[in-house]
């Protein structure tokens, strides 16, 4: 072994940190450290670093950890989970959805106009998708209520709540544009929830501003130069990736804009038409000159939302004060003057029928499915620039997400407005004709949850090839599990548990293809839905009479059943959301998908939820920052699962001297098994393979029975080999004299509870250079279980 490098004393102060970060779920930082007394050292009750109480200080004594790294545990669960009334952001999960469709863009090399054109064409599909949400809530309070229920007299009669909107009681209220103006508080109230919320959450997140480094160090800018490591500054390590707050200011104002526009245009749209269409004491002047305002407007909110994308390469602390000030005080003006217009006197005018709306719900249907169809087509081109093989469906990732989100908000806001349109019908099926109450929502919406069953129907042969195939896999894998284990005596029973948990494991794998069939049935379907609700102008069940009684009676089913899948679909989202707050099993099997989802900052839709790596990430690099200023000590941190990911986003944002003072161990990642397919061009081959080079050392472990977490896959010829698997699991296969109780089968958790976890710990702190000379039989696994001792748990 040779001797260490003369200055390596006078450059170090001797302790090392490791930094753990926890995954999906979290978990306390007494769990994580292993000791029930922990100290509060730097943050907040949201996210906080948490030392041992008696390791508080421990920079003044290094001579005392000779044996082991100070342990510090970063504790960021409580920036995505907290009580049970979290679950409601559920409810905006279209909006995150087509926000990761923004991320998934294939990587790209010199196509900066292509790059440009598909983030223009998500972040519209995104406003869309505002406006059909705030349409649904106009079909609801505007159509269904207002002007269908409290309408009739026999629906009316049934509400006493309706009362002083009823007919019947011919009072002020009475009049059809009047209604209107009074439904319309409630979709502007849900306009001005959404903008509430975004406010809150851009005010806690991204209005942060994070801290900047001075990278002139000379002696460190000296060294990473003698280390021949270029500076790697990728996506993610720009200054500005993780502080959004002019873009995300300037789409909150257009999209809640563009919320108040649509209300304008349910209560003043139907005034204007009627003035123009029958002897109205309105002048049929004001309707027009109310309608070329909201144009404008209108214009004015597309333009805001593709005229600028993100900027990341500084801090931009600049505001759009016009923007963010006047368009959406622009925009509620032109409410307050459409409830206004509504409530001027019109005796001859009466409700009948359905509050036109059918073209609205057409045309934004038709609008999404062009933009994904434009989306597809500029993916593929950039993905055709600079192929990764591993990218998802060869760079149609982010289209299929987008249309995953715009068929979510179709569920959802279609759903909910069936059960409505269901509940004031009694027992009758709105849209059926004879016997109903009320006429029921726009005939696109009954079309479109009639899909519902034929796309599950669809889905149904690959679930089950799936199934068979995992089965069959299991059964492979039995022979090749008791070879490994070098089993004499094998239990069939245990092998097959080992074999059909990795058999599962290995379905993550597959989520891509069954995600492609469901956005390209999805879109075939939408489209027929379109077509037949525009041919025929009925419901299907009343669209298909005359075809034959099989035919009648499927196209009834499919209205009756998808009408109650949608609804259905609306109630599992928030109670399956609960019970993943509420139970921690449950968190840990969806969190993963909701914590990918909020990792990524709001670059398409303003009212998505909260990004906490816009916290957390700036939180770990300050922490490395201020460690290694302060110490000049060596540091390793230790990310699990989704920490993993916050813990390599944090050294890319490290200055490059920084990063080369630094080790990254990861365990159960997702980094490349999630993000590196999904997200090329922030997690794509290429920048692993910088942030390997520019880290001083990494090292990756995984399990083949983890659904989660994989080996990173990157070319290790240049630097020392990085993963190290598949680990173990379970750690022995049956009973013995060193294990006399079965073991667990892990999974994705406990990666501590495997000895090779300590030893690769040590080897990490090694490279960084030890403090004094040691002796040369002195290797890592002699250290090893005194390293193990140094920290708990840090998985999720």
């Amino acid at each position: 072994m040779s001797p260490a490098p003369q200055a390596e004393p006078t450059q170090s102060s001797g302790a090392a940190l490791e930094l753990l970060v926890h995954g999906v779920g979290g978990t306390t930082p007494q769990e994580m450290l292993g000791d029930p007394r922990t100290t509060r050292i730097t943050g907040d009750a949201t996210a906080a670093v948490h030392r041992r109480t008696e390791d508080v200080g421990a920079e003044q004594h290094p001579e005392r950890h000779r044996d082991g790294p100070i342990a510090e545990a970063y504790c960021w669960s409580n920036l995505t989970s907290g009580n049970g009334s979290r679950a409601l952001w559920l409810l905006l999960l279209p909006f995150m959805v087509v926000n990761l469709a923004h991320w998934m863009r294939p990587t790209a090399q010199g196509r900066t106009q292509a790059v440009r054109l598909y983030g223009v064409l998500v972040r519209l599909v995104a406003l869309s998708l505002t406006v059909l949400l705030t349409a649904a809530a106009c079909e609801v309070a505007l159509d269904l209520v207002a002007w269908q229920c409290a309408g009739t007299p026999e629906c009316a009669a049934q509400r006493s709540w309706l009362g002083f909107l009823s007919t019947r009681q011919d009072g002020w209220f009475a009049q059809p544009g009047r209604r209107l103006a009074v439904a319309a508080l409630v979709p502007t109230a849900l306009v001005g929830l959404l903008w509430y919320l975004s406010n809150r959450t851009w005010s806690a997140y991204e209005s942060q501003r994070p801290l900047t480094w001075d990278e002139s160090d000379s002696a460190d800018t000296d060294a990473a130069a003698r280390s021949g490591a270029p500076l790697v500054r990728p996506a993610l390590g720009r200054p500005g990736f993780w502080y959004g707050r002019r873009l995300v200011a300037r789409l909150r104002a257009a999209h809640t804009a563009a919320g108040f526009l649509t209300v304008a245009a349910a209560v003043g749209g139907a005034a204007a038409r009627y003035d123009r269409a029958a002897d109205s004491p309105v002048p049929p002047g004001i309707g027009v000159l109310f309608e070329a305002g909201l144009v404008l407007c209108a214009l004015v909110v597309v333009a805001v939302v593709c005229h600028r994308g993100r900027s990341e390469r500084r801090l931009d602390n600049r505001m759009d004060r016009a923007v963010t000030t006047f368009l959406p005080g622009t925009a509620l003006t032109l409410l307050l003057c459409a409830v206004v217009y509504a409530g001027w006197s019109r005796p001859g005018w009466a409700s009948s029928g359905a509050l036109p709306g059918e073209a609205a719900f057409r045309a934004l249907a038709l609008g999404q499915g062009l933009l994904v169809v434009v989306l597809a087509a500029v993916a593929l081109s950039l993905y055709r620039s600079a192929p990764e093989p591993r990218t998802t469906l060869h760079g149609l990732g982010g289209p299929s997400v987008a249309m995953l989100a715009c068929a979510l908000g179709g569920v959802m806001t279609g759903g909910i407005a069936q059960r409505v349109a269901d509940w004031l019908d009694g027992p009758e099926t709105p849209g059926m004709g004879a016997g109903s109450s009320v006429e029921g929502p726009p005939v696109l919406l009954s079309w479109q949850a009639s899909v519902i069953p034929v796309l599950l129907l669809i889905l149904l042969p690959p679930v089950i090839w799936l199934a068979v195939r995992t089965v069959r896999h299991a059964r492979r894998l039995g022979p090749a599990i008791e070879a490994e284990y070098e089993e004499k005596h094998p239990e069939p029973g245990r092998t097959q548990r080992i074999a059909r948990t990795r058999a599962t494991a290995a379905l993550t794998d597959s989520a891509p293809g069954i995600l492609g069939l469901l956005s390209a049935a999805t879109l075939l379907l939408g489209a027929g839905a379109v077509t037949g609700s525009w041919l025929t102008g009925e419901v299907p069940g009343l669209a298909m009479d005359g075809t034959g009684p099989f035919v009648e009676s499927l196209a009834e089913t499919a209205q009756s059943t998808g009408s109650w899948l949608t609804g259905f679909g609306v109630i599992l989202f928030v109670t399956f959301g609960r019970r993943a707050y509420r139970d921690v099993s449950a968190r840990r099997t969806i969190g993963i998908l909701w914590d990918v989802g909020t990792f990524w900052p709001r670059a398409a839709h303003p009212f998505a939820p909260p990004c906490y790596a816009e916290r957390a990430v700036p939180d770990l690099s300050s922490r490395m920052c201020a460690w290694t200023g302060r110490t000049r000590g060596r540091l390793v941190i230790s990310g699990h699962s989704q920490g993993s990911v916050l813990a390599a986003a944090a050294v890319w944002q490290l200055p490059d001297p920084v990063r080369h003072r630094v080790a990254l161990l990861t365990y159960g990642s997702p980094i490349e098994r999630l993000y590196g397919r999904w997200f090329p061009a922030y997690f794509g081959r290429v920048p692993l393979e910088g942030l390997q080079r520019s880290v001083h050392c990494w090292r990756n472990l995984w399990r083949a029975t983890d659904p989660i977490g994989g080996p990173v896959r990157i070319d290790e010829a240049q630097g020392h080999e990085v993963d190290r698997g598949p680990l173990k699991d379970p750690l022995v296969y049956g009973r013995t004299a060193e294990y006399p109780l079965p073991e667990p089968i892990l999974g994705h958790s406990d990666y501590q509870a495997d000895p090779v976890f300590a030893v690769e710990r040590a080897v990490l702190l090694e490279r960084l250079g030890p403090v004094v000379p040691q002796q040369a039989g002195a290797g890592a696994e002699d250290r090893g279980g005194a390293a193990q001792g140094s920290s708990g748990r840090s998985s999720g």
